[in-house]
């Protein structure tokens, strides 16, 4: 069982989210890392399935509707934390204190907001 959930930030995240998330030794690769800029929200969820992470995004309507089709589908994803267009200061405390709080078996196939 894997403790912390590792994280992958979506496009319209600042950098500066993943920064301050890994100084809190949490495990972070941002869509420019993995040179997945320009994919489908669907590519995008599909790829951080594949990287067994979770999903970090501000897009709430297009991720909340991604994991209604998962469920119809049959289909499993490691975890959407919908995430709020504050500080990054803020953002990064909050998704830590979430990712801290709950075992990334928890946050699988849960659509979660901070």
């Amino acid at each position: 069982m894997t403790v912390y959930a590792a994280l992958y930030s979506d496009e319209d995240m600042s950098a500066l989210v993943a920064t301050l998330l890994r100084s809190r030794g949490l495990d972070v690769t941002t869509v420019p890392e993995q040179a997945t800029l320009g994919k489908t929200d669907r590519e995008q969820l599909e790829f951080a399935s594949s990287m067994s992470r979770c999903i970090l995004t501000h897009n709430r309507v297009d991720f909340e509707r991604l994991h209604l089709q998962y469920i119809e589908e049959n289909k499993e994803h490691f975890g959407i934390i919908v995430v709020p267009q504050k500080n990054a200061y803020e953002v990064a405390q909050r998704i830590s204190i979430l990712v801290s709080t709950l075992t990334a078996d928890e946050i699988r196939n849960q659509l979660l907001y901070v």
